[in-house]
């Protein structure tokens, strides 16, 4: 396939009235369904197509058609099949007057150029503040991530730790549409959802080899009423690792592995205080990971992680299978007891089954002045291979314990169970 070495974008669809794509994904339970539903379907009739290749084939065409298309009512800019596009970082800005689709049928690629990188080392693809937007994909995006990977300070320790960008940001978007996008090799995470309210995000497919450091699938922050659901993911860090400022987070029908699994935090990073609520993990597959489902916590800082369900989950040679673990550390070097700690509490684990490859399937890292609150296990049965019995080894944590529970001997250190 010819590569064409040009900054072209590609298709933004602009409709005047949010597309339908809400009935492939199911009606979920969040607001932004029910406003979403009452807008009615202009027919195709009415559409505009703007084309990046009538703003000619410099690097600013892209934010030259993303201009005109934002700024019409109905429009359409096609990114065709069988063609690869070259992108340099680019930010796609609103408010828009309509509501927005973007589709990408060929191949967007990341240039291997960092210089391209200059306005902005921290991210490649944006779309900042814009409203009722869906980005539907049958094409890839391709983050050609290996530049970025051999300087990583986890794979060179020599040079000084610096970020690399993130492959697809969404930044301020409020009743957002991501549907069926293929992405890859990303220079760092794949997809960050940041400061946005209302998204249904469905049929992702994110891959990247083992040795690609820190390629997080799914980045959530600062966002709440978010729906992430039928998804594959196989990189080299989480699968979903949601941050400070997430709520209202509803993860189903997930396929992880290889990758360090599912993530609550990590939180209080840089004495910060960070919150996280109401976050459900419901139907998920997890193989060869190395850790199944995770809350990390950093020492020394303040804030809660609450309301937390993982539920209906399938783990297949998974490491560490169930971990929380107040005393995180992303370093090599031991970090000294602290008086502080973000809080856990309500956190349901129900219907997990599978096998773990380490002894302890279960492992509560709490710290004694503040321990993990309103900890619930129902109907856990994880096993070593050959059905062999695992360990569950909990510090300072509060328990209540509900159906099969690991048919197994429990190693307690300040483990008190509730019944």
């Amino acid at each position: 396939m010819y590569l064409q070495r040009r900054f072209i974008p590609f298709l933004i669809v602009v409709l005047p009235s949010f597309p339908c794509y809400y009935s492939l994904l199911g009606k979920p339970n969040y607001s932004v369904s029910k406003k979403i539903d009452k807008v009615g379907i202009r027919s195709l009739a009415s559409f505009q197509t703007v084309n990046v290749d009538d703003y000619g084939d410099k690097g600013d065409a892209t934010e030259e058609a993303w201009k005109v298309a934002c700024s019409s009512r109905g429009s359409v800019l096609v990114v065709p099949k069988n063609k690869n596009y070259l992108l340099k970082a680019t930010t796609f800005e609103g408010p828009c007057k309509s509501s927005i689709t973007v589709k990408i049928h060929g191949t967007v690629q990341a240039s291997a150029d960092r210089s391209a990188y200059s306005n902005n080392m921290s991210r490649w693809l944006v779309f900042k503040d814009v409203h009722n937007l869906a980005v539907q994909s049958g094409g890839t995006i391709n983050g050609n991530g290996k530049i970025w990977w051999k300087n990583s300070c986890k794979v060179n320790h020599a040079p000084p730790c610096k970020n690399a960008p993130t492959a697809l940001t969404f930044y301020y978007c409020k009743d957002l549409v991501v549907k069926n996008l293929k992405i890859k090799n990303a220079q760092e995470k794949h997809f960050s959802f940041e400061k946005c309210v209302g998204v249904l995000a469905s049929g992702l497919k994110i891959t990247a080899p083992k040795d690609s450091p820190n390629t997080d699938a799914i980045h959530v922050t600062r966002t709440q009423n978010i729906q992430i659901s039928s998804s594959v993911i196989a990189t080299d860090d989480d699968c979903i690792s949601n941050v400070s400022g997430s709520r209202k987070v509803q993860a189903t029908s997930i396929t992880c592995g290889p990758g360090h699994g599912i993530s609550i935090g990590s939180l209080g990073s840089r004495n910060s205080e960070a919150h996280v609520s109401d976050i459900t993990v419901n139907g998920a597959t997890l193989s060869g990971t190395t850790n199944g489902v995770r809350i990390k916590l950093w020492q020394g800082r303040s804030g809660s992680a609450s309301i937390i369900k993982f539920q209906n989950i399938k783990m297949h040679n998974v490491k560490n299978p169930i971990i929380i673990d107040q005393k995180y550390r992303d370093q090599r070097k031991p970090c000294k007891s602290q008086s502080r700690a973000v809080q856990v509490k309500n956190v349901l684990y129900q219907n997990i089954k599978g096998t773990s490859s380490s002894n302890e399937a279960i492992k509560l890292v709490c710290g004694e002045k503040f321990p993990c609150r309103g900890i619930v296990f129902q109907d856990i049965d994880l096993r070593l291979g050959e059905g062999k019995s695992a360990k569950a080894v909990c510090n300072n944590a509060k328990v209540t314990k509900k159906g099969l529970f690991l048919q197994a001997a429990v190693e307690s250190i300040d483990l008190i169970f509730l019944y």
